[in-house]
């Protein structure tokens, strides 16, 4: 920044400080120089803007018009000014304190994102909670929430982490003993497992295309589970088939212990997000928090 710039600014600051405290002298005091000091900043300022801001008498000052409409954007520079010296004074520090996260119970099968969070930010306390409920970040003073889905509140900014599709799964075991199905109708005949939302107690539907949603009503209820970790692990162990997102089971379908079924009767996409309290200053421990999991989520 050139000195003549630097100079601008203390003749903002200074023309700011007298219009708001109607005295050169006050202002000269709030700033540590002589009230004749803040008399020629705003005096240089006015020669340099040809247009006089304050009208000076014995006692007071006062704005003219072209004042203040000047002060107000004054301020807002000055604001923005003070707003960087805080953003580069907190990039300064490393990253540390409690940080408050809520994850759906699905977050359970993000544990290695957090793992690795934790490992390269130990000084950050993480304090995770678990639930499918829809939680008010601010009025519980969470820092941040991941949810699946569009979500709208202005006091809340958001980044997207990353997308994922239901998707219909068995055992090759299972398959091979109770037959492949080649239709949504033939699963009447299967061992169906599903889950149903903690919150609301309702089953998640599966996700058929358009022209085979009546199929829904037939599906057997052989389990039924308000967490998708044992629906994993039964049909792993070739108990039926389930209905699960892909993030899940990415290790089960890359070893072959789970392959998809009727991938052409079934369309879906979702979308995770991470929401926090919108503010002009985020917290280094948020900050990373989020690169982090939109880094590393889905990858």
């Amino acid at each position: 920044m050139t000195r003549s710039r630097l100079d601008s600014f203390r003749a903002f600051d200074a023309f700011v400080r007298a219009a708001e405290a109607r005295s050169f002298t006050a202002a000269g005091r709030q700033l540590g120089v002589s009230s004749s000091a803040v008399g020629k900043a705003v005096a240089r300022l006015e020669e340099t803007l040809g247009v006089r801001l304050l009208h000076r008498s014995t006692r007071t000052v006062t704005l003219t018009p072209e004042g203040a409409a000047f002060l107000a954007r004054c301020r807002r520079i000055l604001d923005e000014l003070d707003a960087a010296e805080r953003e580069l004074a907190q990039s300064r520090d490393a990253p540390r304190g409690r940080l408050r996260v809520s994850m759906p119970l699905a977050g359970m099968l993000m544990t290695p994102a957090l793992a690795g969070f934790m490992a390269a930010y130990p000084e950050v306390e993480l304090d995770v909670d678990f639930s499918d409920r829809l939680v008010d970040v601010v009025e519980e003073g969470f820092d941040a929430v991941i949810r699946a889905g569009e979500v709208a509140d202005s006091r809340l900014m958001t980044r997207v982490l990353g997308t994922f599709r239901l998707m219909l799964v068995a055992s090759p075991a299972y398959l091979e003993s109770r037959g492949t199905p080649r239709a949504p109708a033939d699963l009447r005949h299967h061992a169906c497992l599903h889950h149903r939302f903690a919150t609301s107690g309702t089953l998640e539907r599966w996700p058929f295309r358009a022209g085979f949603e009546d199929v829904e009503a037939l599906l057997p209820r052989t389990a039924v589970m308000n967490t998708i970790e044992p629906l994993i692990a039964m049909a792993e162990c070739g108990r039926g088939i389930t209905c699960l997102p892909d993030f899940a089971i990415r290790r089960q379908l890359d070893a072959g212990t789970l392959v998809a079924v009727l991938e052409d009767a079934v369309e879906h996409t979702g979308t995770f997000r991470i929401l926090w309290p919108a503010s002009r200053h985020v917290p280094p421990k948020l900050r990373v928090f989020v690169d982090v999991m939109a880094d590393t989520l889905f990858r």
